[in-house]
C-alpha cells in the first residue's frame, strides 16, 4: 500500500472500506468467468478466480459479514476442486457461480445490523446456491476454514475510494462496479460533486472570458490606424508650413509633434505586442485550467459498461445463442454525466441485438457464419465528440421487410414507402411503439427500446445514425458531446438579438438563393439533396416581430431528420462559439423553444435554443397555416385559411396519424394529449371540429363530449369519437353523449375518417 494511502482511507469506515474491496474482487470474479466460459482450459483464471475469492472471504470476515464469508468459501473451494480437476465448470456450473456473485453483491452493500434479517430471509437461497456448487464440485458440506485469512483485505486504492465516496450506495441494485484494482501513488482527495461542478463551472466561463481580450486587441489595431493616419496629416502639414512663411516657433513646434506623435505610435505597438503576447497567454492558461478541471469530471468509459457482459451472457444463455462480446476504447473518457445516461440505451441496443441481430448457432452455419456471434461496443473521441458504436454480425434487417411492417403499421401508405430510401426507412426502428417482432416474449416485441434510446441522445444534444447491411449485420452510432457544461453553438441574430444553436443538432447551414425558394401546396420549400425542406422565418418562431427583406440571398439553417427536416431563416449567421451553459432561472418555467442561456465574450447575455421544442413549434405553425412570406414585412398567410380540427388522443401515433391524414386533405389540424388539454385548448381557440379517443388519462373521451355538448359556446362543434372498442354498447355510450359520430380506428385505411370530417363541416376551403 502506498504511504499516502493510509490518509487516504482514514475518512472511510471499515464497512465502506470492505465495500471498496468487495467491488473491486467481484470485478475480478465476472471478468475472469466471462473468460473461464470462453476457455474452459485457462488455469491462469482459475488461479484469479481462487485468489479474489479467497480475498472477498478474508475481508468479509474483517467485518462480521459471515453469509458472505460462507458463500466466498463455497466458491473458493469450487474453483480449487476446479484447479485440482475434480470439478470441470461447464455452463450450467457458471451459471451457479454467477448466483453466488449474486449473493456476494447484495451481502456487500449491506451493515452487519441489516445482516440478520437478510440473512433470515434470503436463507433458502443461500442453501440453495450451496448445494448446487456442492453439485459441481462433488465435494462434502464444510464449515469456513476458521484459520484463513486475507493477506491484506483492505489494499484498496484511494483512486477506488474516491469512487465509492462519490456514489451512494444501494439497497437491493446490484451496485456499479469500478475498474480493477491498480497502486496508485497520487494523493486522491474526496470532493463534493457539487462543488465539481461548480469548478467546472468557473473554469468554462474562464475560458471564454479570456477570449475578450482578443476583440479587444482587434479594436485596437484601429487605433493604432488611426494614429498612423495622424502622423500622415502631421507630415503633410510640416511640409505646407515649408512653403509658407511662418514663424519659426510655430516650426519648431510642428516637429515637436511629429516626434511625439511617433513615439507615441511606438510605445502603443510595443504595448500591442504585449497584449496579444498576454491574450495568447490567457487563453492557453484558461483552456489548460478547463481541459484539467474537466478531467476530473471525466470517467472511463469501461466504468459504466462493466455490468453489460455478464447481461449479454446470460441472454444468449436465455435464448439458446452464442454469443461474444467486445468493448473496445475502455479508456475513452467520458463525463460522469453521461456516462450515467449511457447504461440504459446502451442495454437496450445490446438486448436488441443479442435478441435480433443474433442468430443461432444453426442459422449461422447455414448462412456460412461462425457459430459464435459478434456483437462490439466501441468508444472514442472524434472532433470534438465522443462516439459510440454497437454492432453486431448478424442478419441485419429485410428491406422489403421493414417496408411492409410501416406499411402494416399505417405509418404510410405503400406508394410513399416504396421511394424511401434505406437511411429513410431505418428511421423508423426509433419510433415509440415501432416493432418488426409479430409476438410480443420477455426480451422485446413491445416496441419501446430505440425509442428510449432517440431520448437520450437528443436529450443530451447528440444524433443517432443507424446502418444496416442486410445478411451481414447492422451498426448504431451514437454521437454525444464530449460534456454538458461547455457547448459548440452556431450563433445566428433575429431582429437583433443573439440566439445559439447546437452544432451537433443542425444538419446544415447555407445562403439559399431566392429563385430556389418554390412554392409547393401554398407552403414555402427548396431542395437539397433531394429532398423538398419546407421553409420558415426565424422571426415567425420565436414571434420576435416580422421579417426583414433579406435581398436575393437568404441565410438557412436546416434542422431536424430526414422525416421531418425544415430549413430557418434567420437575419445573419454570427459563426462558431463555444459557450458555457447556464441554467435559466426556475422561476421562468419552461420557455418554449429555449433550453439555457450563456454569455458571451462581450458580456452580452444569449439564450441557447431547445431544437426538440422549436421543431414541435414549427410543426404545429405549418399545421395551423399560420405562416408568413419570407422578407417582405407582411403578416399575411400563404395559404387560404382552412377549417379548424382538434385532434385529442393520448397515442402520439394515432394523433400524427390522424393530423397528416386531415392536413393532406386540406385542413388545419391541432393535437392535445388527452381530455383535458383537449378541453383547455377548445377554451382557448376556435375549431369547426373535435375528433377524441375514449381511454385517456385525466378526461376520457366520453367526458369531454358531455363537456362540450353542455357548454352553450361550444355545443355546435361536431365531435367525433375514434375508439379501439368497436362494440355496440361502446358506439351507443359514446352517442348518448353527444358524439356525432363513433368510429373504430381500423377505419383509417378506408378514408372513413376523412368522410365523416366532410360530412359534417364540409370540404376544407368550402
Amino acid at each position: 500500500m502506498s504511504k499516502h494511502e493510509p490518509d487516504d482511507l482514514s475518512n472511510l469506515s471499515m464497512l465502506e472500506i470492505f465495500q471498496v474491496e468487495a467491488d473491486s474482487q467481484i470485478a475480478i470474479l465476472i471478468g475472469s468467468l466471462l473468460e473461464l466460459e470462453r476457455d474452459p482450459g485457462a488455469k491462469s483464471q482459475l488461479e484469479m478466480l481462487m485468489r479474489a475469492a479467497h480475498s472477498f472471504k478474508g475481508a468479509a470476515r474483517i467485518v462480521n459479514h459471515e453469509a458472505a464469508v460462507t458463500v466466498a468459501h463455497a466458491m473458493e473451494d469450487c474453483f480449487v476442486a476446479a484447479q485440482q480437476g475434480k470439478a470441470r465448470l461447464g455452463r450450467d456450473g457458471i451459471d451457479v457461480l454467477f448466483q453466488g456473485i449474486d449473493l456476494l453483491l447484495h451481502i456487500s452493500r449491506r451493515s452487519p445490523t441489516e445482516m440478520s434479517q437478510w440473512e433470515a430471509e434470503h436463507a433458502v437461497r443461500i442453501e440453495n446456491f450451496l448445494q448446487a456448487l456442492r453439485k459441481i464440485s462433488e465435494l462434502p458440506p464444510a464449515a469456513p476454514k476458521a484459520h484463513a485469512v486475507v493477506s491484506d483485505p483492505i489494499a484498496v486504492s484511494s483512486a477506488q475510494v474516491s469512487e465509492l465516496a462519490s456514489r451512494p450506495g444501494k439497497a437491493d441494485a446490484p451496485p456499479q462496479l469500478p475498474a480493477r484494482r491498480k497502486e496508485a501513488s497520487d494523493r486522491m482527495l474526496r470532493l463534493n460533486a457539487e462543488n465539481l461542478n461548480r469548478l467546472l463551472g468557473l473554469a468554462g466561463e474562464s475560458l471564454v472570458e479570456s477570449r475578450w481580450l482578443h476583440p479587444f486587441a482587434s479594436s485596437m489595431v484601429r487605433l493604432k490606424r488611426l494614429q498612423a493616419d495622424l502622423a500622415q496629416t502631421l507630415d503633410g502639414l510640416r511640409d505646407s508650413l515649408h512653403k509658407g512663411h511662418v514663424p519659426v516657433r510655430a516650426h519648431d513646434q510642428m516637429n515637436a509633434a511629429i516626434e511625439k506623435a511617433a513615439e507615441c505610435r511606438q510605445f502603443l505597438g510595443d504595448r500591442m505586442a504585449e497584449l496579444d503576447l498576454y491574450d495568447r497567454r490567457s487563453s492557453n492558461l484558461s483552456h489548460r485550467l478547463y481541459l484539467e478541471v474537466l478531467q476530473c469530471r471525466m470517467r472511463p468509459f469501461g466504468e459504466g459498461v462493466r455490468r453489460l457482459p455478464r447481461m449479454v451472457r446470460d441472454l444468449a444463455r436465455s435464448l439458446n445463442k452464442q454469443v461474444h462480446l467486445e468493448i473496445t476504447g475502455e479508456h475513452t473518457q467520458v463525463d460522469r454525466d453521461i456516462l450515467e445516461k449511457l447504461e440504459t440505451p446502451l442495454t437496450h441496443l445490446l438486448r436488441n441485438a443479442v435478441d435480433h441481430g443474433c442468430e443461432t448457432a444453426d442459422e449461422r452455419r447455414r448462412a456460412g457464419k461462425s457459430e459464435e456471434c459478434a456483437v462490439r461496443v466501441e468508444a472514442r473521441h472524434s472532433a470534438g465528440m465522443l462516439m459510440i458504436v454497437v454492432a453486431d454480425d448478424g442478419p441485419g434487417i429485410n428491406p422489403e421487410r421493414l417496408r411492409d411492417t410501416i406499411v402494416e403499421k399505417k405509418l404510410i401508405n405503400r406508394a410513399v414507402v416504396e421511394r424511401m430510401s434505406d437511411a429513410e426507412l431505418l428511421e423508423f426502428l426509433l419510433l415509440p411503439g415501432f416493432t418488426m417482432r409479430d409476438t410480443v416474449t420477455e426480451i422485446s416485441g413491445r416496441g419501446v427500446g430505440l425509442d428510449v434510446v432517440q431520448n437520450m441522445v437528443k436529450g443530451v444534444r447528440g444524433n443517432i445514425r443507424i446502418a444496416n447491411q442486410p445478411g451481414r449485420g447492422m451498426r448504431f452510432q451514437l454521437q454525444l458531446p464530449l460534456t454538458l457544461s461547455v457547448l459548440r453553438t452556431l450563433l445566428f441574430e433575429v431582429a437583433g438579438e443573439p440566439y445559439a444553436v447546437p452544432l451537433s443538432q443542425i444538419s446544415r447551414t447555407l445562403k439559399l438563393h431566392r429563385d430556389r425558394v418554390e412554392t409547393l401546396e401554398g407552403r414555402l420549400h427548396f431542395s437539397l439533396d433531394g429532398q423538398q425542406i419546407g421553409l420558415l422565418t426565424a422571426h415567425q418562431v420565436l414571434d420576435c416581430g416580422a421579417p426583414r427583406d433579406f435581398g436575393m440571398e437568404l441565410p438557412v439553417i436546416v434542422m431536424g431528420d430526414r422525416s421531418a427536416r425544415f430549413g430557418l431563416v434567420v437575419d445573419r449567421f454570427l459563426g462558431e462559439r463555444e459557450l458555457v451553459v447556464q441554467k435559466l432561472d426556475p422561476r421562468l418555467g419552461k420557455i418554449r423553444d429555449i433550453s439555457s442561456g450563456s454569455i458571451m465574450e462581450d458580456g452580452s447575455p444569449v439564450l441557447i435554443v431547445d431544437v426538440e421544442d422549436m421543431l414541435c413549434t414549427i410543426d404545429k405553425l405549418v399545421s395551423s397555416g399560420r405562416l408568413h412570406d419570407v422578407g417582405h414585412g407582411d403578416d399575411h398567410s400563404i395559404s387560404r385559411p382552412g377549417k379548424r380540427v382538434l385532434i385529442v388522443d393520448d397515442s402520439l401515433t394515432v394523433r400524427e396519424l390522424q393530423r397528416k391524414l386531415l392536413t393532406s386533405h386540406g385542413y388545419h389540424a391541432e393535437v392535445a394529449v388527452d381530455g383535458m388539454d383537449g378541453w383547455n385548448a377548445l377554451q382557448a381557440g376556435t375549431y369547426d371540429l373535435v375528433i377524441t379517443d375514449v381511454d385517456m388519462p385525466r378526461v376520457d373521451g366520453i367526458e369531454l363530449s358531455t363537456l362540450i355538448k353542455r357548454d352553450p359556446r361550444f355545443s355546435a362543434i361536431p365531435v367525433v369519437i375514434v375508439s379501439y372498442k368497436d362494440r355496440e354498447e361502446d358506439r351507443l355510450r359514446g352517442l348518448e353523449a353527444g358524439a356525432d359520430y363513433y368510429l373504430t380506428k381500423g377505419s383509417f385505411h378506408d378514408q372513413t375518417l376523412v368522410q365523416a370530417v366532410v360530412d359534417l363541416i364540409g370540404e376544407a376551403h368550402s
